[in-house]
């Protein structure tokens, strides 16, 4: 590429679709899936962050916020995570030939349904609006444990790569 890069890495939070993955738990896809076209990672890159595993990553264009669509896509494309960025840093790397790895944190599990407030906050670019915040829990306080209980999650997956990132760093 133009700019110089010899790799790229899709690092980030997922939302899980296989039941038995927690929050935290940390996923390196073997393929990423997106609009059914698969992308392979490359072992040797996926290798320097731990491994490369015998999984897959789906790509959407939308989220995935209750635990009936996160189940429908578990099924229907035997993915175990879901992300938004995935796809696009996949397609950038075939495109240029580069190595590609997707490293992710569950940060909402399977059975976790997420709060209106993770859907409607959020503008058209992905950034968060506090006065749509402030509406959303003013319009549905009920939704406030499920909020904290996401804040919890979200931690936990943050944590998770910021070990991971510490340990790759040193070896």
């Amino acid at each position: 590429m133009a700019q110089g890069a010899t790799a790229l890495v899709s690092f980030g939070l997922a939302g899980g679709l296989d039941p038995g993955l927690i929050a935290g738990a940390i996923v390196i896809p073997a393929e990423v899936m997106e609009h059914g076209q698969r992308y392979r990672t490359t072992y040797a890159l996926c290798a320097r962050f731990g491994g490369q595993m015998p999984v897959r990553a789906l790509a959407t264009d939308h989220i995935l916020a209750t635990p009936e669509s996160k189940v429908r896509a578990h099924y229907d494309t035997y993915s175990v995570i879901v992300d938004m960025e995935s796809g696009a840093v996949a397609r950038v790397a075939a495109r240029h030939g580069l190595p590609f790895a997707a490293v992710r944190a569950v940060c909402d599990p399977a059975g976790f349904a997420l709060p209106p407030l993770a859907l409607e906050a959020l503008d058209s670019g992905g950034r968060i609006g506090p006065w749509r915040v402030l509406r959303s829990v003013l319009r549905r306080p009920g939704q406030i444990p499920a909020l904290i209980a996401l804040s919890g999650h979200a931690s936990e997956a943050r944590a998770a790569l910021a070990r991971l990132t510490s340990k790759s760093r040193g070896s």
